[in-house]
Parts: C-alpha cells; structure tokens; sequence
C-alpha cells in the first residue's frame, strides 16, 4: 500500500463537520493518504472569483487527480455558475456514478431489498449550462447530447456492470418527444450493447421509468441515464431506499475523480454537530478501493455497518429507527472508530479485494466519421409582439426569394402558420423555417447572410439563426409539432 495524495475540499454549510469526521475516521482506519486542503465555493466567491475556484486550487485537483469534498453551495441566482458542474466539465468527468442500497432492518427503507446504481452521463444535457434571454417573455437553455459523450457513459456503464457482477442495464431517455438529442443517447447505448450480449438490456421512458423506480425497484439493476435524468432518478433512488445521507456519489473521468455526498449544505444544520457523515463516508470507501487501499475500504464499512445494527443514529434517521440512540456528528463518528476491526451481525459483512475495485477505468472513444453534410434551410428566430401569425407568415414571405422560402412559423415549438389554430397561446418568440426553393434543394451560407438581410430591411428583430442540414441524406433537423 503506497501513500496517495488526495485534495481535500470542506465545502459550505455542514461541509466542515462531515469532511472533518470523514478524515479522522480514515485516519483511525489506517488509510494511507497525504491531504492536501484546497478553498472552493463560498469562500472564494466572496472573493470576487465568479468561478468559486482559485489557482491553487485547480493547480492541486489537476495534479493530484483525486478529490473528496464536501457540500459546495450552489449559486441560485445572477450569472454565477455551480464549482461542481465547473470541475466535472473541465476535466472532463463525464461519469457520475452512484450506488444506492437500503440498510433494512436497521434503516427504515419503503424497500428493504433496494440495491440499484445509477449510471450518469455528467457532462452533457441541460447540465451543459448555456442558457440566453431570448426575448421579453422567453428564456432558452439548449440541451446538447454528443455522439462522443453517449458512447463513454455507455461503455463505462457496461463496463461496470461487468465488473460488479450486475445482471441488467435500463436505459432511461425521452425520446418519444426528444427524437434527435435522447434518440441519439437511445441509439448509443443499442449500439455498445451489441458488445456485451451477457448483459440483459431494456430501454424505458424516464417517466415510466421513474414510476417504477418508485413502485417496484427490485426489477431494476443498473440505471443509465442523461445528465438531468440521472440526477433526479438517484436522488429518488436515495430517499426511497432511507434517505440520501447514507449515499456516497463519485464522478470520474480520463484525468482524475471526485468522490462527495449526495447531501447539500443544509445550511441550516451547520455549526450544530447534527450532520450525518455516513453519505461522505461510503464516497470515502469508494475513493479507498480506487486508490488500491482495499483493506482500509474493508473496516470501515463493517465498522459503520456495525454502528448502523447498533442503532446509533443521528438526528435525520434516529427518529424513525425504534429504540434508536441519538448521536451528533462526533459522536457517531467516535462510535464507527470504536468499532474498526469488527462486523456486522444482521447486516452483511463486506470484503473488499485488491481485485474489486468497484471503478472500471474511464472509457476511450474516437470521434464519429465525418458525413456528408448539405445545407437545405434555416430557421430565424424573431422576437416579434405582435399576436397574429398570419400577419407575420405574410409580412415574412416577403423576405424569401427564388433559392429560399419561408415554409412554416412555430411558436413554443407549435406550428401557428400556416394553417395555425387559434386556440394556441403565442408568445413573442417565433421560430421561422426557410428552406431552399431552388431546383437543387442546397443552399450556400451567403443564402443565409442574404435572407438576413433582408428580414433586417423589413424591420424585424431576428435573435439567432439555426442551419438546417442535411448528414447523408437525413435530415438533422425536426418537424415543427403539427408540421405536416
């Protein structure tokens, strides 16, 4: 066992008490790991920082590629962004995994036999952040599913179903409404699972799917997901199985991992000795068993598995556990040193191996060949106040030409021109579709600088444009709903 350099985050809000119990209970266990504390969040916002993460910091996560962290507080309002998604996207860890057991009986759980690991792609979705104020009444957030980044996540998946002897991966996606970006994410993972055809599969719809996380969650194994489907679905997951203070979570990639809690700040238990630790714990076994140190991982959680039978409990759980002791944080923490180097006896004892890191390595894949792409078309994007379509379709067809014509205006995503009904609420954000008149059925990017002009000259404000293409002659581009 060789001594690993690990940086060390406290966080906001609870994040000093349970990183602090954390750390001394690795200690106590014998874990050889050389600490290295690093401010993010909070503290450095104060600053001025508009990152919450300074130079030392990213100079220490980028060396020592392995960190374990508490609760950061999440910005809610004005520009700023979360330090978390910041991290994960910019060194690329694209996989967030998070394995949710219940501890019946010793933990009150709907399901007692709940063992389910939620796969998430980390990077991408709606988690990629790019947002803009369209107009007076829209706001607009784009979701972005890579090729790339819906094969790795794929094969990770696999690849720990694989090494953790998992039976079954479920794909949960929306692509009966989302047919281009979570068709893609649909596709990927039919596509990597042709390479592991021992590993049962199924695709469902999110929502359908999440209702029978609810309902029957023993027919469900291992759950691959998008980025903000996987964070509901594990948060869902958590609670039902006893509460997301006993789940530890891990996101990793290429160059490095973070290993955290599920839980937030909980401001408002701060500074009180009342925080659970045990969800940052189990992260800190993962993180054991990542950096080869398979024994330490081993006594700390029969020892935390003992205190659990021993009904030592802090306040989130002690009250729906009978006969429970209430702990605080130090307590609870001294409580799982005592017992290092013994079992459970109701629950199952573990024994972690030089062989079982729970982990597979981050996957590698090549980006997609290129295909033939032609340009047919474009939508404009308007902010226009007006209330009727027709006005606006007759108006903006004056804007076309012989190489392209306005075809169809959506609002919200609806067709209201032509033949729109008037039952459908318009906003001031209009989506405006031209697409090439000319006998070919191409059009060049001059077409498109052109067509702007002249919607310019007719005195309308055009926010943004998205060009239509064609990738080997399908189109890449959906109808507008109720196009025909």
């Amino acid at each position: 066992m060789s001594l690993r350099h690990v940086t060390l985050v406290e966080g906001d809000g609870i994040g000093p008490e349970i990183v602090k119990a954390v750390v001394h209970i690795l200690q106590e266990a014998g874990a050889e790991i050389e600490w290295h504390n690093v401010l993010l969040g909070t503290k450095v916002f104060d600053t001025g920082s508009t990152t919450g993460i300074g130079a030392d910091a990213w100079a220490s996560i980028r060396q020592t590629g392995l960190v374990l962290k508490g609760p950061l507080q999440v910005p809610t309002s004005g520009r700023l962004k979360s330090v978390d998604v910041t991290i994960g996207k910019s060194l690329g860890l694209y996989a967030n995994v998070r394995a949710v057991k219940s501890y019946a009986p010793v933990v009150a759980s709907h399901y007692p036999d709940m063992d389910v690991v939620i796969v998430r792609e980390n990077e991408e979705d709606l988690y990629a952040g790019v947002e803009h104020r369209q107009t007076d009444e829209v706001m607009q957030c784009l979701k972005l599913i890579s090729r790339p980044g819906s094969e790795k996540i794929a094969r990770y998946a696999f690849e720990y179903a694989v090494r953790n002897g998992r039976r079954k991966i479920t794909c949960m996606t929306k692509d009966d409404v989302m047919k281009i970006t979570d068709g893609l994410f649909h596709r990927v993972f039919i596509e990597v699972a042709t390479h592991y055809p021992h590993i049962a599969t199924e695709h469902i719809m999110v929502d359908a799917g999440t209702a029978m996380l609810v309902a029957a969650p023993q027919d469900l194994d291992v759950i691959i997901a998008p980025n903000m489907y996987g964070e509901l679905l594990s948060i869902i997951a958590a609670q039902e199985a006893g509460g997301v203070a006993l789940t530890g979570s891990v996101s990793l990639g290429e160059a490095g991992a973070v290993f955290e809690s599920m839980q937030g700040t909980q401001p408002d238990e701060a500074g009180k000795g009342t925080a659970n630790p045990s969800g940052l714990l189990m992260a800190a076994v993962k993180l054991l068993l990542h950096i080869g140190q398979p024994a330490v991982a081993t006594r700390i959680k029969n020892a935390w598995l003992r205190v659990l039978e021993q009904g030592v409990h802090t306040a989130d759980f002690a009250s729906s556990v009978p006969g429970a002791r209430l702990v605080g944080t130090q307590e609870l923490t001294k409580h799982v040193v005592a017992a290092l180097g013994s079992e459970p006896s109701t629950l199952a004892a573990v024994c972690y191996t030089d062989t079982c890191s729970t982990l597979p390595p981050a996957a590698k894949v090549a980006h997609a060949p290129a295909a033939e792409k032609t340009l047919v078309g474009v939508d404009v994007f308007l902010h226009w106040r007006g209330d009727n379509p027709d006005e606006l379709g007759a108006h903006l067809s004056k804007a076309g030409n012989d190489n392209l014509n306005l075809i169809m205006i959506t609002n919200r995503g609806v067709k209201v021109w032509p033949g729109g009904m008037k039952e459908t609420y318009c906003t001031d954000h209009w989506r405006c579709r031209f697409i090439a008149s000319n006998g070919e059925g191409v059009i060049s990017n001059r077409d498109i600088i052109s067509l702007m002009e002249r919607v310019d000259a007719l005195g309308l404000d055009f926010i943004k444009c998205e060009n239509l293409c064609n990738f080997d002659g399908v189109a890449g581009y959906a109808l507008g709903q109720g196009q025909a």
